[in-house]
């Protein structure tokens, strides 16, 4: 069972493009749950459940659940192992993505973003974090009011 779990979501990452319904979606909110996660130079567990239960809130499907937990995972390692992507470049993407497709300021839940806060014992990284989710909070706003007043971006 494990094996098959296994190779089923090494495909799945793979070929994320071909096999998956609306994957840039999910890698934008793979994005920003990464974002704040690496905010710390340590991932815990406890971050990546507050993933699993955002997910199964968004998609209520295990499978793309779990898609969205290994994707932020994926992203996590590579800022943290400094493997050409930092919080900065993080970030500056998911302000390049949000110009590009504008509806996505309507992915960003703070509410779905805050329980991150939770599970951090660190009062520097907290405060970070909750820069971070003042950014996204701004950014939301400044995408949402320009796209319902069709202002262009």
């Amino acid at each position: 069972m494990a094996i098959r779990f296994s190779f089923k979501y090494f495909l799945f990452n793979a070929f994320r493009e071909l096999f998956l319904y609306h994957h840039s979606s999910l890698e934008f909110r793979a994005k920003l749950f990464a974002a704040l996660i690496s905010a710390d130079n340590e991932a815990n567990e406890c971050e990546f459940d507050v993933v699993k239960e955002a997910g199964m809130k968004i998609y209520n499907d295990e499978d793309r659940s779990n898609t969205l937990v290994l994707t932020t995972r994926e992203m996590v390692e590579k800022v943290l192992k400094n493997n050409g992507l930092d919080i900065d470049a993080l970030v500056d993407d998911i302000i390049r993505d949000l110009r590009s497709v504008p509806r996505y300021a309507l992915k960003i839940d703070l509410a779905q973003l805050e329980p991150l806060l939770t599970c951090q014992d660190d009062p520097d990284v907290t405060a970070y974090q909750e820069s971070i989710l003042r950014l996204f909070g701004e950014l939301r706003s400044e995408f949402v009011s320009a796209r319902e007043g069709d202002q262009p971006l």
